[in-house]
């Protein structure tokens, strides 16, 4: 069966001053997808692995995770994706193996100018996707906390609209989200996930 594994560590942990604060949120969000530590785990302090059983939400997934951790000021985070089987599954994820591990640990290994890219058994897909998310990377590597609080809201609630996203988020204005997000590049970003998910789910 076909998944996806998300291999990925914090940038700048170590210069931090609000170490609690991103290992809570992390945390909150790799266990929107499953229970530690067969689903998700973290490790070496500042490093994880995820997997994302159904494969076309990865990047998605991914976003999340940057979402969350560019809220805390100066941090950021590398992943990279895997897509493919898994062969032996452990109590421990990171006892795992299979395609799925490979893939991830080879684009995690791979990043150099980026901080995200991914991996899958077919290269169209790897090709198209990783020059989107490259693209997309120049406005997301960008994220100040306070649009990357507005991003994690739009992506944790994406049938909220941006008035309702306001009272979630306590602002005073929709116009306030709108801009916020506009600048983050949502409208762009949330086309290149539905690109995303529609070449997965064409493979799978």
């Amino acid at each position: 069966m076909i998944t996806s594994i998300l291999t990925g560590d914090i940038i700048n942990s170590r210069n931090s001053t609000q170490t609690e604060a991103w290992i809570t949120s992390l945390k909150e969000i790799l266990n929107s997808y499953g229970n530690a530590p067969k689903s998700w785990e973290t490790y070496r302090g500042d490093s994880f692995q995820l997997e994302v059983p159904n494969p076309e939400e990865s990047l998605t997934a991914a976003l999340k995770i940057k979402a969350v951790i560019k809220q805390h000021k100066n941090l950021d985070v590398r992943i990279g994706i895997g897509i493919g089987e898994i062969t032996y599954r452990a109590n421990k994820i990171t006892e795992s193996n299979g395609p799925a591990f490979t893939n991830s640990g080879d684009c995690f290994e791979s990043l150099r100018l980026n901080t995200l890219a991914i991996k899958t058994p077919w290269e169209d897909i790897n090709y198209q996707i990783n020059i989107m998310i490259s693209l997309a990377s120049l406005t997301i590597d960008n994220w100040t906390p306070t649009k990357s609080t507005n991003v994690k809201a739009s992506l944790l609630f994406p049938e909220k609209n941006q008035k309702e996203l306001a009272i979630l988020l306590n602002k005073k204005s929709q116009s306030t989200i709108s801009q916020s997000l506009k600048s983050a590049g949502m409208d762009e970003i949330n086309q290149m996930l539905a690109f995303f998910r529609n070449a997965i789910k064409s493979k799978l």
